[in-house]
């Protein structure tokens, strides 16, 4: 048998796919928002953006702005019990509008 893949975008194939009319490049203004510490946003992957790409398991999921960490952004995603720190690039990241 062959062995199975360990890589991160694992078992991902409908988690991380577009719809057929979204396929392609995202807008360049998604890269250059901004979001401000204690800013609620929600963690939505761009499967076309690979760089700062957080980890699958926290895909649409919501969370709190913590700090700035080079490009990325620092975000405390409730899981259960714990809180996590996911690092993202702001083309994963949307303003959570309530």
């Amino acid at each position: 048998m062959v062995q199975a893949s360990r890589g991160t975008r694992r078992k991902t194939r409908q988690l991380l796919q577009k719809k057929p009319r979204q396929r392609g490049l995202s807008p360049i203004t998604r890269e250059f928002q901004t979001f401000e510490e204690g800013e609620k946003v929600n963690i939505v992957i761009d499967p076309s953006a690979h760089k700062g790409m957080p980890f699958a398991r926290f895909q649409g999921l919501t969370g709190v702005v913590t700090g700035i960490r080079g490009e990325a952004y620092e975000v405390s995603v409730k899981v259960g019990d714990k809180t996590k720190i996911v690092l993202s690039r702001p083309e994963h990241l949307v303003r959570n509008v309530q």
